[in-house]
């Protein structure tokens, strides 16, 4: 059954949380980045790009940086721009997004529940990648941007959130990019023990973003189990950050691909390949989409084309092979256009649902590209028969709303703290 738990949580202050939340350092280009550290002291970016606070290059990921994120970090706890609570907590969290609204809970989870298979995943990590996280959590010794899980509906559960919003927030801000945040702090102690009994009751919750967060927790609390000679579970290691969010309560979106050339093959010569497996048909019109499973868009010199996959090309029993995703690699990308390895090949690239079809055609018209493939996008049914059935979807088959910002509402385990 799911652990879920309250926490004291390391967060901004009321005047200063529109200033300190940030997005993921990653969805910054370098002059951006560059702005926004040159224009806002208070940005979270600064605890995540220490150098440019005192000026001296060290590498990224190097134990001599991260030790400065950590310093930064305490730097922002000295000045009172980050306060910690003084009693546990969950983190009512509600986002609204091109009026769409999202709500769920901010709270801790368990390394054991990710290690015995309460937690589940559906996207293969990479070793790599897994420890030079957990490097990152074994010096700087805190979570600022949570896991991204969903969990089946529960009607006590969306009463509580419910009537928890029926009050003003603790923060209500919006961004430039024109998403509205609010958060509410619940430390009543009846309403936290309601919380994490209902979740006690859950079997299994899914990762929907954070496959590698969630790996490099658990490496993390491994190692730090092995080097202490007695550990009770309980120790702040033992537990990491995630926002939890009822089933019904995210969106899913497509993530398409787009390919730099036809590997030789001319338009009508692609399309004569494609009618083997696919009925094809052009669409009129300026942006075509998917409109169902099983059916792809297609995009290149000007012109929409529907591709339908024919009977016998898909095993529908399959919960990887009946993917979209797996059938435009099957049929498509890896026999016809020579891609093979989607990691690795430097020929496909991959744009998210949430930018619309209309940048698969831009992308296609400014010449990056010689075709573009739309996706339909896979349903929280497929995502959970993959987790249940201990598969792994394909590289970049899902975009999960919402994102979280950095720095909003931080765990730390330094016990020190």
């Amino acid at each position: 059954m799911a652990t879920v738990l309250p926490f004291k949580a390391f967060r901004p202050s009321n005047d200063k949380v529109h200033l300190v939340a940030s997005r993921s350092v990653d969805g910054y280009h370098a002059s951006e980045l560059k702005d926004k550290l040159s224009g806002n002291p208070y940005t979270f970016l600064h605890v995540i790009n220490p150098d440019f606070h005192d000026g001296e290059h060290t590498k990224p990921g190097s134990r001599e940086r991260l030790s400065k994120v950590k310093k930064r970090f305490k730097s922002f706890v000295r000045e009172k721009i980050l306060k910690r609570d003084e009693k546990p907590a969950y983190y009512i969290y509600r986002q609204i997004k091109n009026d769409h609204e999202y709500l769920g809970i901010i709270a801790c989870t368990s390394i054991d529940d990710y290690m015995n298979g309460v937690i589940k995943v559906h996207e293969q990590t990479i070793t790599q990648r897994e420890e030079k996280l957990k490097e990152y959590l074994e010096v700087c010794e805190f979570n600022a941007e949570p896991v991204l899980f969903c969990y089946p509906n529960n009607d006590l559960l969306d009463e509580l959130i419910d009537n928890a919003t029926h009050i003003g927030p603790d923060y209500d801000f919006t961004t430039t990019d024109k998403v509205r945040h609010s958060v509410w702090v619940v430390n009543d102690s009846s309403k936290l023990n309601i919380i994490e009994q209902q979740f006690s009751k859950i079997p299994a919750i899914y990762i929907a973003d954070g496959h590698h967060r969630s790996a490099s927790s658990a490496l993390l609390g491994l190692t730090r189990r092995r080097a202490q000679k007695k550990f009770t579970g309980h120790e702040a290691f033992n537990y990491y950050l995630g926002v939890f969010f009822s089933e019904t309560q995210l969106k899913i979106y497509d993530y398409n691909r787009v390919v730099k050339d036809l590997n030789g093959l001319t338009i009508a010569q692609l399309l004569g390949a494609l009618s083997e497996k696919f009925v094809v048909e052009e669409k009129k019109g300026e942006i075509f989409k998917p409109t169902c499973k099983h059916e792809l868009s297609m995009y290149t010199d000007g012109k929409w084309y529907s591709l339908i996959a024919k009977e016998g090309t898909y095993r529908s029993n399959d919960p990887v092979g009946s993917l979209d995703a797996s059938i435009l690699t099957e049929h498509i990308l890896s026999p016809l256009l020579d891609i093979h390895d989607l990691k690795t090949d430097k020929r496909i690239g991959f744009i998210p649902g949430i930018k619309g079809a209309e940048a698969l055609k831009q992308n296609v018209d400014e010449g990056k590209s010689a075709l573009a493939f739309g996706l339909f996008p896979v349903t929280m049914e497929q995502l959970k028969w993959i987790a249940d059935t201990n598969n792994v979807m394909p590289p970049k088959s899902t975009w999960v709303e919402p994102k979280m910002r950095s720095g909003l509402v931080i765990y730390s385990f330094d016990e020190n703290d």
